[in-house]
Parts: structure tokens; C-alpha cells; sequence
């Protein structure tokens, strides 16, 4: 297999991958939700016979969130699996369905759908289909059992379990039963059916495409939004852990005084953080644009020769892909994230630090309400002196990490805070399942010859008027623009600027853009502040820091205001910018940044 980067649609063309059918089966109860107006009488009996709350109020709607969280409707679950019974890739001489796994929006939800499974299909109980998330009882054996192709379960509804690092060819059908905002997490999800299977329906005949059945306008949201760009939603707890852990380890490494045990957690969070990568697989789609880095850093010895500019690139690019690594519980990961957080904010003086500590207090109260579990009562003398604020008194990071590892494990067993859970059958509609096409999903190495090309036009035409401008730091007018989008988009050299927008995105200022792709000249960089460093003196931390910015400045051509406060700034002071110069250096300094923006933004 190629070893350049390129994405799921280059993959499918190259023959390495199977193409995905998209099947989009709208639902009026997850698209509009539950009102009461609309049902029947008999219906609307059922509605007023609910006890919603302590309260004994009675909604007018139920919300389409609502739906599979904390409502559940036998009659929309029962369609979706009969849809799928109906019209999903069958094997075994299609007398039964091929391998699918149901993404499920939680455990309650996957439990749900199993029962009525279970309760429709009545000769299949028990075994065809099954839940496997983090709740499921020898679960390693429920995996191995549904990647034989013979073995049932045949049906996998999944919660955060399946969603990456499984590799399972015999899969041909997926179900998206829960809304996804994540880009990262929806190409993840698809990757599942994407494997190659010699001979799967017969001899001869392999596996050629595999089904995705949405009922949670996924594919709709996705085609609005493009995968190209991904949807401004949280980071996933994952990729936020990955960050605070690096976040951490420079912070650690860059104390003024480390003592033995701070030392050893930095070495711990190292060591974490390059297994990690290390379970990275390039393989996947997801990984594969990435391979260069991934193989650096898989290294041990690049954890050991991390370089304060090197932290920056290891958060962007490497934050969020999925590994192989055994998924973990996600109360212990909230855990650790919470842990993380505090730790920052000692090492930080941050005033978050009294909120976050107050919240593991609380953890603790509520875990020593468990304490007739075992594994919580061998920890009953941590979670008592947790309670106590004299505890809290010159905490240190290493007291902490000690915190988190003994009670990781622990917070599973806390009692949730939940909305009580409903259970009804209103009659749901499903539209006629419909074949869709997946838009904005740009292949990288089309996207990189793009790039190639575009990069070889720019140079091959620096000493155009409009380019020189641009990488001198000239100022450019409206008339410079248009000139540039007719160098650009007259001569047929670099397509079209529909072409452009595909590969770049929709760019609102064309001159900064098109700086970012050239740099910035570097004595032009240096002029820039040659007036504000003749008029000044500074010490050498200082000159570095400047120093930086115009390194920064002749390979990107801009800096937004926000990065003098992101690694590798903040490894001359934890407050970036703002650490290192006083108020009135640090504002000359982002004036100067805005001028340089706005030389090439007309």
C-alpha cells in the first residue's frame, strides 16, 4: 500500500478500500420530536398518563434530543430495525444479515434497542444481537465472536466502543442512530465498513461496498458543512486529553525548580503520550495524511528531545487521531481530565483551581456513600481526607496523579444524576430510505497535487507585481486583488476558482491568504520591527521571543494574536506574550502584528 497521504475516496479509487452506500431514512420524531397535538386520542391518553415529573407537569413536546436520551419510543426503534432486517446486506446466501453494528446514543439506548430486537425477533434472542460498550460482561470474547463471520453475534449495538481501532472486513452495514458533529469521529465511524473481504458472499464474490443507514440527518449536516471543515463542537475527550497532557509536560519540563516526583510525572505523561502515538495505525484514513509525524514521534527518544517549538506541532496534528489502544471507561477519562485540570492550575496560579477542587470534593462525598463496594472501600481513607480542605493545603502535582490513579476506577460507581427515563410507543414515520451522495470530501492526494501546483504557479510568478507585494509587506489595494484573482484564475494554470474553494475552503481575504502560502519576506519580517527594536532594549529572552515571531512570520506570513499565548510562546512564560513584555511592549507588539495583517488584507 502507497505510503503518501490520502483519504478515504483516494483509498476506495486505489482499490485498498470498499466504498460506502449512503442511505438516509428521515424520521419525523428525530427530525421534528414528539407533539402532543399530533397523536391520536388514544395517543394522547397514553401522553397524559406519563408521570414526567415530581411535579406532575406535562409537556406540550418532546424535543428530538430528547429522543433515545432519556425518551424512548418502541415504534421508532422497531422501524429502524426492520428497515435494516429488510433492506441490509445479507450473507450466507442472503438468508441472513451480514455483520452490522448500530451506533447507539448511549448504554440505556443500546439496551433498549436489543430488547426490542430481541422482542420482534423472537427466534434470534439473546445471541444474534448484542450490546457491546463498556457495560458488557466479557466483552473481549463478544468482539472475538463477532468477527467470525459464522459466529453470532451478528448485530453489534455499540457505544464508544466500535467506533474506532476495531478491524472487522465482514462488516456491511452500519447503522447511524445518534447525531454526530465531529468530523473526525464521522469518517472514524465509516472507516468500520470500508475493509476489503475476499469471498464474503460466495466464492468469487467479495466485497464490493458496504451500507450506512442514517436516521440522524448525519449526512445532511455533513453535506452543509463539508468535511473539509470541521464543525465548531467540543474538542473530544480524547483529543482534549491529549492536549493537557502535552499542556502539562511543558509546563513541568519548564518549572523553575522540578523536584524528584515532578520530574517522574513529567517522564510518566512523556511515556503515556508516545504510546499513544505509538498505537497510532497509519493504516487508517483518518492517521494516514499524517504518517510523518506519527513516525517521529512514536519514537521515545523525540519525547526526550522535545523542543519548546515541537509542543505546538505535536497538539495540532497529532491531537484527536484515533489509536488502537484498548478503549477505557469514560468516567475514568472525565477523571483524568479533571485531575489534568487541576494540576494546571496550580502549576499555573489559576483561579480555577478552588472550582475544580471543589468538584473532586464532591467526587469524593459521593464515593464514600459507595463505600460497601470493595474496590471503594480500600480507598476509604484517600476519599475521607479528600473531603477535608487541610488536605488540600501545599497539594502538590505527584499527591494528585496519586489521587487519580487510585480513583480512576472508582467514579463508575457513583450514582448518576440523571432525568428520569420514559418509556413509550408512539407511531413514528420513517420516509422511504433514500440514496444520497456525500459532498465537500476532498481526496489528499488530489488536494496535495493541487497544493503542488498551486505552490509551483506562486513561485514560478513571485516577481509579479501583486506577489511581491505580498511577500515584501507592501500594502495591496482592491485593484491588487482583483489583478491577483486574474493571475490566478485567468490563465487556466490553477483550474478554477471552484477549484480553489474545494481544496482551500472559502477564503474572505485572498491577499492573507495567499500570504500564508508564500511567507513573509524575512528582512522584510525584520523591518518590520526594526523601528521598535532600536528604540528598546531587551534581555534575551526577550530577542528569542521576537526572534520566533519573525521565524513564524517568514514561513506562515501572518500570526494570529492568539498563538503568542499557545506553546511554543508559552515556553519562555506560562502567560505567553504577556509574561515575557510589559504592558505597553506587549501592546506595540500586536500593533505591529496588525499592521503586517493588514498590509494584505484590502
Amino acid at each position: 500500500m502507497p505510503t503518501y497521504a490520502y483519504e478515504l475516496e483516494e483509498a476506495v479509487n486505489d482499490g485498498y478500500l470498499v466504498p460506502s452506500v449512503n442511505i438516509e431514512v428521515p424520521g419525523k420524531f428525530q427530525r421534528e420530536g414528539i407533539k402532543y397535538d399530533e397523536l391520536s386520542d388514544e395517543e394522547k391518553e397514553e401522553w397524559e398518563a406519563i408521570d414526567w415529573d415530581e411535579e406532575g407537569n406535562v409537556p406540550e413536546k418532546v424535543e428530538p434530543a430528547a429522543l433515545n436520551r432519556w425518551l424512548f419510543n418502541e415504534d421508532t426503534v422497531d422501524k429502524v430495525l426492520e428497515n435494516l432486517m429488510i433492506n441490509g446486506l445479507k450473507v450466507a446466501g442472503g438468508d441472513r444479515l451480514g455483520k452490522t453494528i448500530i451506533f447507539a446514543k448511549n448504554h440505556d439506548h443500546a439496551l433498549f434497542i436489543q430488547e426490542r430486537f430481541d422482542i420482534q425477533y423472537p427466534k434470534l434472542k439473546g445471541q444474534f444481537a448484542r450490546v457491546i460498550d463498556h457495560y458488557a460482561t466479557y466483552v473481549e470474547s463478544l468482539i472475538d465472536d463477532f468477527s467470525t463471520t459464522e459466529k453470532a453475534p451478528h448485530i453489534a449495538v455499540s457505544v464508544d466502543m466500535l467506533d474506532t481501532g476495531i478491524d472487522i472486513p465482514e462488516i456491511v452495514n452500519l447503522v447511524f442512530f445518534k447525531a454526530m458533529r465531529s468530523k473526525t469521529k464521522f469518517l472514524q465511524m465509516i472507516g468500520r465498513g470500508t475493509r476489503l473481504r475476499p469471498d464474503l458472499f460466495g466464492p468469487g464474490q467479495d466485497k464490493e461496498c458496504f451500507y450506512i443507514f442514517d436516521y440522524c440527518q448525519n449526512f445532511e449536516f455533513f453535506n452543509q458543512n463539508k468535511l473539509g471543515s470541521e464543525a465548531a463542537t467540543q474538542p473530544s475527550l480524547s483529543k482534549q486529553l491529549f492536549i493537557k497532557r502535552l499542556e502539562l509536560l511543558s509546563s513541568v519540563r519548564t518549572a523553575e525548580s522540578a523536584s524528584e516526583g515532578l520530574t517522574q510525572l513529567g517522564q510518566e505523561i512523556a511515556e503515556h503520550l508516545q504510546t499513544e502515538v505509538a498505537a497510532m495505525n497509519v493504516d487508517n484514513f483518518v492517521v494516514r495524511p499524517h504518517r510523518q509525524a506519527v513516525e517521529k514521534y512514536r519514537d521515545e527518544q523525540a519525547w526526550e528531545d522535545l523542543g519548546s517549538t515541537d509542543y505546538a506541532e505535536v497538539a495540532h496534528i497529532l491531537a484527536g487521531l484515533p489509536t488502537e489502544l484498548e478503549p477505557e471507561d469514560e468516567t475514568a477519562k472525565r477523571f483524568d481530565l479533571l485531575i489534568l485540570k487541576i494540576q494546571l492550575a496550580i502549576i499555573q496560579a489559576s483561579a480555577d483551581y478552588i472550582r475544580l477542587h471543589d468538584q473532586v470534593k464532591e467526587i469524593a462525598r459521593r464515593l464514600e456513600d459507595k463505600q460497601t463496594i470493595p474496590m471503594v472501600y480500600a480507598q476509604i481513607e484517600l476519599i475521607e481526607d479528600l473531603q477535608q480542605e487541610h488536605y488540600w493545603q501545599d497539594i502538590t502535582l505527584p499527591m494528585l496523579e496519586n489521587v487519580r490513579r487510585r480513583l480512576r476506577d472508582l467514579v463508575k460507581f457513583m450514582d448518576k444524576k440523571q432525568r428520569k427515563i420514559i418509556y413509550t410507543d408512539f407511531e413514528d414515520e420513517l420516509s422511504e430510505p433514500r440514496e444520497v451522495n456525500l459532498n465537500g470530501s476532498v481526496s489528499a492526494t488530489s488536494s496535495t497535487q493541487y497544493k503542488k501546483k498551486m505552490m509551483s504557479f506562486l513561485i514560478a510568478h513571485e516577481d509579479h507585481i501583486v506577489l511581491h507585494k505580498l511577500k515584501h509587506n507592501v500594502p495591496i489595494t482592491p485593484t491588487d486583488i482583483e489583478e491577483l484573482k486574474r493571475l490566478l484564475f485567468e490563465t487556466g494554470d490553477v483550474g478554477t476558482p471552484e477549484d480553489f474553494e474545494r481544496v482551500y475552503g472559502k477564503q474572505e481575504h485572498l491577499g492573507l491568504f495567499i500570504r500564508s502560502l508564500v511567507g513573509l519576506d524575512r528582512e522584510a519580517a525584520k523591518k518590520a520591527f526594526s523601528n521598535y527594536l532600536t528604540e528598546h532594549r531587551f534581555n534575551s529572552t526577550q530577542i528569542q521571543f521576537i526572534n520566533l515571531i519573525i521565524d513564524y512570520l517568514s514561513q506562515n506570513g501572518v500570526i494570529e494574536p492568539s498563538k503568542l499565548y499557545e506553546p511554543p510562546y508559552t515556553d519562555f512564560n506560562t502567560s505567553g506574550l504577556d509574561g515575557v513584555f510589559q504592558d505597553k511592549d506587549a501592546d506595540q507588539i500586536l500593533g505591529i502584528l496588525k499592521s503586517i495583517r493588514q498590509d494584505a488584507a484590502a
